[in-house]
């Protein structure tokens, strides 16, 4: 069996109707793995879950709607993906939220409160609802998308900034304290990707255009691209890789 497969594993994705999550599920699908279609709208989720289902040509996704801003549905999320597919092997936190671009100094303080607590509070509840189970049964695997925003300081994206640079730091105490009971603590760091998400970025012309002078490949990336090391995150091939950030951003880090 490849180093790569996922047959049999229960990977659980936030954020996964569209865009990176959904291309994880998708491609995570493909390696064997059940996914949880999972984001606030449920017909999105279902939609999502049977686009892969009739590409896999069974029933291997399954929707759960969740507001990753409410405690309460954070719990339910969890305790119906485990009633669904009876195990979490992989929780990837993949949904995030960005309220604001511009200066700091303009942000209103409920703008910069939601940031933090969508991106960092509600990673952290997520991971602490999901690791009893994996410290029982001493496997498991969490990753969550940070992006080159938690290495990169910037005069328009500073509260996004902050709150990923967090999400690095909950994966590297997760790996710190959970390590001995065969648990990984990943993030990866996306640079600019051609998603919903990052339209805003994208689709501004001199936006684009200063980002892709710093790149080395002259191109943002893609969700596919984004999904390969997720795969490898969950799979035997990322067994021994634990507390690291794995920036995909064409270069631009590497040069910037």
């Amino acid at each position: 069996m490849s180093l790569f497969s996922l047959k049999d594993k229960s990977i659980l994705i936030t954020g996964s109707s569209k865009g990176i999550g959904k291309s994880i599920a998708h491609q995570s699908a493909l390696m064997g793995a059940n996914v949880i279609i999972s984001s606030r709208k449920l017909d999105a989720c279902e939609a999502t879950a049977k686009e892969i289902n009739d590409d896999i040509g069974e029933e291997v996704a399954f929707p759960i709607a969740c507001n990753i801003a409410d405690d309460d549905q954070l719990k339910n999320l969890v305790d119906k993906t485990i009633d669904t597919l009876g195990s979490i092997d992989t929780l990837i936190c993949n949904a995030a939220t960005n309220t604001f671009m511009g200066s700091m100094l303009d942000m209103s303080i409920e703008q910069f409160d939601k940031v933090m607590h969508n991106n960092i509070r509600s990673n952290q509840l997520l991971c602490n609802l999901c690791l009893p189970s994996m410290i029982e049964k001493e496997d498991g695997s969490i990753i969550i998308i940070s992006s080159i925003a938690a290495i990169k300081g910037s005069p328009m994206l500073g509260a996004y900034n902050i709150s990923k640079a967090a999400d690095v730091m909950i994966v590297k105490n997760i790996a710190a304290e959970f390590g001995h009971k065969n648990i990984r603590a990943n993030s990866i760091a996306p640079g600019l990707i051609k998603t919903d998400f990052a339209k805003g970025l994208w689709e501004n012309p001199d936006i684009l255009k200063a980002v892709l002078q710093t790149n080395p490949m002259k191109r943002i990336g893609d969700p596919d691209e984004i999904a390969g090391a997720a795969i490898m995150l969950s799979s035997k091939a990322g067994n021994y890789i634990n507390g690291q950030t794995i920036v995909i951003d064409g270069g631009t880090i590497a040069v910037g």
